[in-house]
């Protein structure tokens, strides 16, 4: 690679940069892509050296790591916690008595504008509450890189115990390395029995600290009284100060999480922030993945305009140029014109992340660093239809030992497999093993998007000798042709000189950007080759579907003729 090759590249994608020019780490690592070379950031090369920041076993986004910053810089700022739970147990109840308690203190106007972050105060302290849907929501947040939660509170109703969306929930806390407070609500309910939920807690590895010797706090609480809701902050402050220790320099630019973000009448696109480090305030020039604006208005969780906002503070934000997604990370930067030129950097960094294709850890590729000498740890989901069935999994799985491979269970549930588990599965590149059961839509969307091998058998010792070939080295994938849709060529275009584009309509199924395409003439196949890009108009695309037309590129084929059929169809590894 030469300095006018990276010039002419950098030109071709719209970065204007002389050889000695600075340019964004995005722009630099698709630039070194396209090359054959792979790019770190120095702040990764830091993270990998020095591991996860102690007591907390997470990694932290670059932007949002403080572990290398002067100690004399950093202060005390006030915990940010998630609460969970199943459905039914009061998680909103919960947090609707938290909320009174900061009414009743005398906050000035009370609340007058609910949104989903806000914060409470416990004897001159303060913390600061994410209102999550759900756990899904929760991971869904963190396969996008945000780590924006310090405590969990997990909610269990005193009279139903231990439900399967309060083991999600746990599955989902673990996973993200974050301390637990049990909330044991209904208690003020006849005929409740929280032994029997703390013992159903302490199989799931929530281990509570009284009776069981455990380190988790359980406060008892009702949402209907108020019992136990001061003694609930309270645990939380003291599992922040014990295991957390949340710090952050007020006097730097704002860096957060994006928690929500809309589109409303009048005001354009508004979205909710939770500052983590410096200080955010009006007038400051925010950038969040390809979006980007001068801030206009700061809105606190009582409906009332501030100036600034600084570390743990949600506050509402006006002036953006687009809706913002929940779980990115936005930043300040000096200027406008630099908000405006790193965004449009991000939205061509996704661009040319969706037009390649997402895969993740597989059978096959643990086989293949296993013969290649290298030690791996293998995580799985595990989804079956029944409980019985669902044991007979976990432990013929667990029951496989070798001494170059970790075997994990990270999640593991009844009924079919879901999109949450494919969250789950995302961050923690983990393989999702069905047994006896089926995807639902939403998951196998989710599936394709973040690359989630997600595998479906029948037999439970097909799964163990998969598993056991694989870390042996000896896993061979049997691949199966997987027909997805055809495609007429309509039009063919030829543009300085590059390859031709085909300008087609989907007559059945969908065109997927990772298929191979036979070219099928007078009813014989004429060529086969890999779909190199796909469009629509002028966008790269991952699917186009029936009904739509589309324009295809092929890796190694050009001589398109209007009628031609495109098939397309994928080789996939076949589940047992």
């Amino acid at each position: 690679m030469s300095g006018p090759q990276l010039i002419k590249y950098l030109m071709s994608n719209g970065v204007m940069a002389a050889l000695n020019a600075t340019v964004d780490f995005d722009t630099a690592a698709l630039a070194a892509d396209n090359f054959g070379f792979e790019a770190e950031s120095e702040e990764s090369v830091a993270e990998q050296a020095k591991g996860t920041s102690p007591g907390s076993g997470r990694r932290k986004h670059p932007l949002i790591d403080l572990s290398s910053a002067a100690p004399g810089t950093l202060v005390s700022r006030p915990p940010i916690v998630a609460v969970l739970g199943h459905v039914d147990h009061g998680k909103t109840s919960l947090l609707d008595a938290i909320r009174k308690t900061k009414v009743a203190a005398g906050e000035a106007g009370g609340i007058t504008q609910v949104i989903s972050a806000y914060q409470v105060e416990r004897n001159g302290r303060l913390i600061t509450f994410i209102d999550t849907p759900g756990h899904a929501a929760f991971t869904a947040m963190r396969a996008r890189g945000a780590d924006v939660t310090d405590v969990a509170i997990l909610v269990v109703a005193a009279d139903d115990g231990v439900m399967p969306q309060t083991e999600e929930a746990i599955q989902h806390i673990h996973a993200a390395g974050v301390p637990i407070v049990v909330a044991m609500n209904k208690i003020d309910k006849d005929g409740v029995n929280p032994d029997r939920a703390l013992q159903q807690l302490a199989e799931r590895g929530v281990v509570a600290e009284q009776p069981y010797g455990g380190d988790v706090p359980v406060v008892r609480t009702s949402a209907r009284t108020g019992e136990g809701i001061d003694d609930l902050l309270e645990s939380v402050l003291t599992v922040s100060d014990i295991l957390v220790e949340p710090k952050a320099d007020p006097s730097g630019r704002a860096v957060g999480t994006v928690i929500d973000s809309h589109l409303e009448r009048g005001r354009g696109a508004i979205a909710t922030l939770v500052v983590q480090n410096g200080t955010l305030r009006v007038g400051d020039n925010l950038v969040a993945g390809s979006a980007f604006g001068k801030v206009r208005a700061l809105v606190d969780d009582t409906g009332k305009r501030i100036q600034e906002a600084g570390p743990s503070t949600p506050v509402v934000v006006t002036g953006l140029s687009d809706v913002l997604m929940a779980g990115e990370i936005f930043e300040v930067v000096e200027t406008e014109r630099g908000a405006r030129a790193k965004a449009e950097q991000r939205g061509f960094a996704e661009k040319q992340r969706l037009a390649q294709p997402v895969r993740r850890i597989t059978l096959a590729d643990l086989a293949q660093n296993i013969s290649e000498g290298e030690m791996k740890s293998l995580n799985l989901v595990l989804k079956a239809e029944a409980n019985g069935s669902l044991e007979a999994l976990r432990s013929q799985v667990t029951q496989i030992e070798d001494p170059t491979v970790k075997i994990k269970v990270v999640g593991e549930g009844v009924g079919a497999v879901s999109e949450s588990d494919v969250n789950l599965a995302a961050v923690t590149d983990a393989i999702v093993i069905g047994f006896n059961v089926r995807p639902d839509d939403h998951a196998r969307a989710a599936a394709e998007e973040q690359g989630v091998d997600v595998r479906f058998y029948d037999v439970v010792y097909q799964v163990t000798d998969d598993i056991e070939k694989a870390v042996k080295g000896l896993y061979q994938p049997t691949m199966i042709e997987v027909t997805q849709g055809r495609a007429e060529v309509r039009r063919v275009y030829q543009v300085d000189g590059k390859p031709a584009i085909a300008g087609s309509h989907v007559l059945d199924g969908r065109i997927t950007r990772n298929a191979t395409c036979r070219v099928i003439r007078d009813g014989k196949e004429i060529a086969q080759s890999r779909i190199d890009a796909l469009k629509r108009f002028k966008d790269d695309v991952r699917e186009v579907t029936h009904g739509y037309d589309c324009g295809i590129t092929l890796a190694d084929f050009s001589d398109f003729h209007e009628g031609d059929i495109l098939e397309a169809f994928t080789m996939e590894q076949q589940n047992a």
